[in-house]
């Protein structure tokens, strides 16, 4: 990196000029808490995210399950800040909502309630939101996440990203499963976002917020969240910990490619990739053992990765 680069004055211009207040996340995730204690917890981590960002919650409504912690993060965090807005947005059927006691503790504090007409209607007014969380859930978030898909696949719906919340690797089957009817032809490869924990969601929320670019075309859109995809795992390399902040990595990433030299803005590819590869070969390995399958695969990966190393240093 060159020296006459002022990092601090980056990081404010680069905030300044992308920081997005008030982004739409819609969330989708089961109304039972699961079996593992952990599926709440991280539910919950969620729901303080998004809060602690600025963004605001759109999601079906409910006050249990995983769906139930999302809320009561969010609201934590709002009556914590002691924001004059409620940043939750409920989106059901009156049939559904009659369900829900109205002076319940979470749905009690949210003002923002949209009746729906039909389930379809819900669905449609849901996706209005800027990104979609897929968190853990049952048979009705596969089929809003099914929905979701073929919506954006058939332009119904703009291209957004989309966010697999791996809890524990929750996801690891779907996402082999979405891999395989791509590979065979019976649908496009879609984008997904995937983190496997809520310190890995932060760095993705904040590279939402101060980094995507939302594409005018759906090439645009979908090259957009690759991009996004391919250097998370640099980001996330990088945050060692709370001292390190994204904003810091996104601009040196920019001096490096605005002033470095050829062969500084080389090695920052190379360290991209790498990490890239790195975080597919550990998540590769995690999604084999959970399902059971032949994990020796990785382990010719990590070899190859290795020798492929040692053969950059070479050269240099």
């Amino acid at each position: 990196m060159t020296e006459s680069c002022d990092i601090e004055e980056v990081v404010s211009s680069f905030a300044e000029e992308n920081r997005q207040e008030g982004l739409r996340v819609f969330v989708a995730g089961g109304n039972r808490p699961g079996n593992d204690p952990l599926y709440v917890e991280e539910a919950y981590n969620l729901g303080r995210q998004i809060i602690k960002l600025d963004f605001k919650l759109d999601f079906g409504l409910s006050n249990s399950g995983i769906m139930g912690a999302v809320a009561r993060g969010v609201l934590d965090g709002w009556n914590k800040k002691k924001c004059a807005e409620t940043p939750i947005q409920g989106v059901t059927t009156q049939v559904y909502y009659d369900l829900y006691p109205h002076d319940d503790a979470i749905i009690g504090q949210i003002e923002d309630v949209i009746l729906a007409k039909t389930l379809e209607e819900r669905k449609q007014k849901l996706l209005n939101a800027d990104f979609v969380v897929f968190a853990p859930g049952g048979v009705g978030t596969l089929d809003e996440l099914a929905y979701d898909c073929v919506a954006m696949q058939d332009g119904f719906l703009p291209i957004k990203p989309f966010i697999l919340f791996n809890v524990d690797g929750y996801f690891h089957h779907l996402v082999e499963y979405l891999k395989a009817i791509a590979a065979k032809g019976f649908a496009d490869p879609l984008p997904f976002i995937v983190v496997d924990d809520s310190n890995e969601l932060s760095v993705v929320f904040r590279l939402l917020k101060l980094r995507y670019k939302k594409g005018k075309t759906t090439a645009e859109a979908y090259a957009a969240t690759r991009q996004l995809i391919y250097e998370l795992p640099y980001f996330l390399k990088k945050k060692t910990d709370s001292s390190v902040h994204v904003e810091d990595i996104i601009a040196e990433m920019d001096a490096v490619e605005k002033q470095g030299s050829a062969e500084q803005k080389q090695e920052l590819a190379n360290e991209i990739e790498k990490a890239y590869l790195e975080k597919e070969i550990e998540r590769m390995y995690d999604r084999l053992a959970k399902t059971g399958r032949d994990t020796s695969i990785v382990s010719d990966k990590l070899t190859n990765l290795k020798k492929r190393k040692k053969a950059n240093k070479s050269t240099k």
